[in-house]
């Protein structure tokens, strides 16, 4: 006989990607307000991450290198590759700047947590934007916890910091789930013994998660 499995009772939510527009389109915003060409700059981004593992963030939100040291390298990517002399200085001021929250799935979280779900933010998060994005969505009385890979020491697909995240809600492995616009974070939560929902927006999440969770049917 297969056993049912255990209903959700703690619910992860990704950052960039979920609780905003699509990262892809912010850096096309960014880009455009920049001057820059959006190729060439994921270009320099890979190059930059290339001796970090090749994850375009890792420098960033674990951290391997402090944000000033990534620009600097990123403008001299950037300069090889296109002669385009970028004065990427305060980067994450800039990268935040006219960003949006997605509102619809930030009404979500809110609908849960007061339904009675543990609701909380695990998100490879580089620590110079740590400011930024508590001026976008003001985590007191949104999120129960918050798991940000600079303060785990570890960072999505890492089983580590799935492990860290469930201590944090109190529940077992099989009662979280992460929502998150990455396949591979999700395939690392389910290989962590987690749930995951691949996000591309908020009403096909919201409709796969709903008949996970440990809700009465109203909420």
């Amino acid at each position: 006989m297969t056993a049912t499995p255990a209903a959700v009772r703690a619910v992860w939510s990704d950052f960039g990607g979920v609780l905003t527009p699509p990262i892809d389109r912010d850096l096309e915003d960014f880009c455009a307000r920049e001057g820059l060409p959006a190729a060439a700059f994921r270009r320099a981004m890979a190059e930059v991450a290339r001796p970090f593992g090749g994850d375009v963030m890792a420098p960033l939100d674990t951290p391997l290198i402090s944000e000033e040291e990534w620009a600097r390298r990123m403008a001299t990517e950037l300069a090889r590759d296109t002669g385009v002399e970028a004065d990427l200085s305060g980067f994450g001021e800039r990268w935040f700047r006219g960003r949006r929250t997605n509102d619809a799935w930030l009404r979500f979280l809110r609908e849960l947590r007061d339904g009675g779900l543990f609701v909380g933010m695990l998100s490879n998060m580089p620590p110079a934007w740590d400011r930024q994005w508590r001026r976008m969505i003001e985590p007191d009385g949104l999120f129960d916890a918050l798991v940000l890979s600079f303060e785990a020491g570890s960072r999505k697909p890492e089983r580590r910091i799935f492990e860290i995240a469930a201590e944090a809600a109190g529940v077992p492995a099989e009662s979280c789930v992460l929502i998150d616009d990455s396949a591979a974070n999700c395939a690392g939560a389910e290989a962590a013994g987690w749930r995951a929902v691949h996000f591309t927006d908020a009403e096909q999440a919201s409709a796969r998660l709903r008949p996970l969770l440990a809700l009465p049917s109203g909420v």
